[in-house]
């Protein structure tokens, strides 16, 4: 039964990781949860732990008709948008000058043209609701490292249309929130450039500072919900991204020294 008034979510990359945990949080705020991914297993398996308060609907974030259909079900099913977080995403690995032409444009195809697709065709349905985008970005789109080149371009393009697009949107009453998370529990250390997920490697970020899935939902959606423009989380995130801004010499100094490792 579709309750007419329950506000609907979208959320892409929803079938493990941060997308998973927003949709948990997400639908224990009261959201009628989508969740939208390439693996048809893991969004069944969301699917089976939230119940009747989500639907699963595969989508390729890389195919425009498959955005195109997984709008379409949604506003057929529910009727309605409310919020969309554009969340699918990777890290292709690897020095700026060995990234075959192929893995660039892999990368950047889903984080950003898939975010841009994603967000364009749901926002006419955005709109009636005056509705709430999310850009799931990252502390690295404003503090670099070496070896991930590739990525750090990405969420920095992303951070740029996440930016652009909350002044495009904002005479239309529809926020566009951009975030950028620091080390949090999620599958991006073990898929490789070529977007395959890989169960059997070992995440190799720092475990001292990773921040627990559910806790980075609580405050990623508070954050969409409140119509903040960008937020950018955990604790070290906040000092690497502001060190990033303002003094990038003293980054790159310390960081070739090898005084720090990022």
């Amino acid at each position: 039964m579709v309750v007419q008034d329950q506000k609907v979510v979208w959320i892409t990359g929803g079938g493990s990781g941060l997308g998973k945990a927003m949709a948990l949080e997400f639908s224990l705020r009261g959201y009628f949860v989508v969740i939208s991914g390439r693996r048809a297993n893991v969004l069944q398996e969301v699917q089976d732990a939230l119940g009747a308060s989500v639907m699963a609907v595969p989508c390729d974030v890389l195919d425009e008709h498959s955005v195109l259909g997984a709008v379409q079900t949604i506003i057929e099913a529910r009727g309605r948008l409310d919020v969309v977080v554009a969340n699918a995403g990777y890290a292709a690995n690897g020095n700026v000058v060995d990234v075959s032409a192929e893995d660039w444009t892999r990368q950047l195809g889903v984080n950003v043209v898939g975010a841009a697709t994603t967000v364009r065709l749901a926002y006419p349905h955005l709109l009636k609701t005056k509705g709430r985008i999310g850009l799931i970005a990252s502390v690295a789109s404003q503090v670099n490292s070496p070896g991930n080149g590739a990525y750090n371009a990405s969420k920095a393009a992303l951070r740029a249309m996440g930016l652009t697009l909350a002044m495009e949107c904002h005479n239309d009453g529809v926020s566009c929130t951009t975030i950028h998370p620091g080390f949090v529990e999620s599958e991006i250390g073990q898929v490789d450039n070529e977007g395959v997920f890989h169960a059997e490697w070992e995440d190799r970020r720092p475990a001292s500072l990773m921040w627990p899935a559910d806790k980075a939902a609580r405050v990623m959606v508070r954050a969409i919900e409140r119509r903040k423009l960008e937020y950018v989380f955990t604790g070290h995130g906040k000092i690497g991204a502001w060190l990033g801004r303002h003094v990038p010499w003293l980054v790159h100094f310390l960081v070739t020294r090898k005084v720090i490792r990022l």
